[in-house]
């Protein structure tokens, strides 16, 4: 005999639901609005924007070694459209004594003097077109572009209150050393994208870690900026006797004399006629 059957309540199906469900006629306005949302986000969405600025270096370490005369980094890019394009090397910066002599009893002697800080031991700029075409001098300024917009910080000891003197002698000095150029490089567009520039550095070139700023300017305005570094160091037996001399100063002091005066002994006794 069959067991009536009792109308167990399932908890995976809920009847009442199906009564409250949206009615099919409200379903298709609610569709619609879903269509035109992905409509509108397919349409907001655009393709990611290309670099408008792109550079790097044949090498960013300069080794100095025993017989280094000098060298010569290639800087490569490319732009996105059409603009100009100023660089800026900025050396390890130090600070600077900057004496005046005076000639007192026929003999030129250091009088008064100037303490400079945060002076980069080189500076160097490259443009693709006269600088003062490119845009107004506000903006070098404002960035620190060129020798004449170079903010050092002066402190004068003695009886002399301008420091322009000081800072016109110190440049000049710098100058004469092959550290800072006056005149911008020639940057070259080998199409209408893609430029290079080769960056010099002489025999004196100081050690340390380089800054190497890229900027495109278009209107006026500087449209994007880049920013490499370049690494100048001593390499080799030089290298390892430099950083021997200025790390124990008065042991390679004695080592010297005592070299030196074995050397003069030795060549005493090669030499000697009898």
């Amino acid at each position: 005999m069959m067991k009536p059957r009792h109308n167990i309540p399932c908890p995976f199906f809920n009847t009442a639901a199906t009564k409250k469900s949206v009615p099919d006629a409200p379903r298709l306005p609610v569709f619609m609005a879903c269509l035109l949302i992905l409509a509108w986000a397919a349409l907001d969405i655009k393709p990611a924007k290309a670099d408008p600025l792109v550079v790097d270096l044949s090498n960013h370490l300069v080794a100095i070694s025993t017989g280094f005369t000098g060298t010569d980094v290639l800087l490569f890019g490319a732009i996105e459209t059409k603009g100009d394009v100023v660089i800026t090397v900025r050396g390890p910066e130090r600070d600077m004594v900057v004496r005046r002599k005076e000639r007192k009893l026929g003999i030129w002697i250091n009088s008064q003097s100037a303490y400079v800080r945060n002076v980069p031991t080189y500076y160097a700029t490259a443009a693709s077109r006269p600088i003062e075409l490119i845009a107004n001098d506000r903006l070098f300024a404002s960035r620190h572009i060129g020798l004449q917009n170079q903010r050092f910080v002066t402190t004068m000891q003695g009886e002399d209150t301008d420091d322009s003197l000081y800072r016109e002698a110190l440049l000049r000095n710098m100058e004469y050393a092959g550290l800072y150029n006056d005149k911008p490089a020639k940057i070259s567009f080998l199409s209408n994208q893609l430029f290079r520039t080769d960056i010099h550095f002489p025999a004196n070139t100081p050690t340390g870690t380089y800054v190497i700023d890229v900027y495109l300017i278009r209107d006026g305005k500087i449209a994007s900026i880049k920013s490499t570094p370049l690494v100048v160091s001593k390499t080799g037996v030089s290298a390892e006797v430099y950083d021997f001399a200025h790390r124990y100063s008065a042991l390679y002091g004695i080592i010297a004399v005592i070299i030196a005066g074995f050397a003069g002994w030795l060549a005493s006794v090669i030499f000697r006629k009898n």
